[in-house]
């Protein structure tokens, strides 16, 4: 069986950066497969049992809201990863 250890200097700046990459990877995983296996779908039942008007701008908004959304739900804070 192999093996991997992951070290991490969590008092330094850049390895605490690194940590919290590695450690959020589910989470991002997650997302993304939500974001492209699921969404399209959801939003476009929310599109037809809504009665929003089919402005691009509505539903570009709708879409992106729909990200952030599932980002929160995996706890990916993405300004904590990238710099």
């Amino acid at each position: 069986m192999s093996k991997a250890i992951l070290e991490f200097n969590l008092s330094d700046e850049d390895d605490l950066l690194e940590f919290k990459r590695a450690t959020n990877s589910l989470g991002m995983a997650l997302s993304l497969w939500e974001m492209l296996y699921n969404t399209k779908k959801k939003i476009e039942w929310e599109l037809e049992s809504s009665e929003k008007s089919d402005s691009h701008y509505e539903l570009l908004d709708s879409v992106y809201k729909k990200f952030w959304e599932i980002l929160e739900e995996n706890n990916v804070k993405l300004d904590d990863l990238i710099r």
